[in-house]
């Protein structure tokens, strides 16, 4: 298991546009919890200006970037870049590669 964090850089107009699209964000989101690949999810900063989420899976960077494709702030072009990097996790229960002193 690994894990991968999804960061989306919202348009300017993300606040006033996102309505029309956060339900159906938040139904792919909710799906993806349930099948047990997104572990959290939101936005960052007082604009919000980045949504920041975190995968879990065998290889999370490809379940994030699945994600991305479909979502409909990425699909809607609210978001307008993301990038899914691999997050190598060593401190915490869920740690992927616990590393201990």
């Amino acid at each position: 298991m690994m894990h991968a964090v999804l960061q989306y850089t919202y348009g300017d107009d993300y606040l006033e546009s996102r309505e029309r699209y956060r339900s159906a964000h938040l139904e792919v989101a909710w799906a993806a919890v349930e099948r047990g690949e997104l572990v959290l999810g939101g936005a960052v900063g007082t604009g919000p200006f980045d949504g920041l989420l975190v995968f879990k899976g065998e290889d999370a960077v490809e379940l994030a970037s699945t994600f991305a494709a479909a979502d409909p702030y990425v699909t809607s072009g609210l978001v307008k870049s993301w990038t899914a990097r691999p997050w190598t996790t060593v401190v915490g229960v869920d740690a992927a590669k616990p590393v201990r002193p």
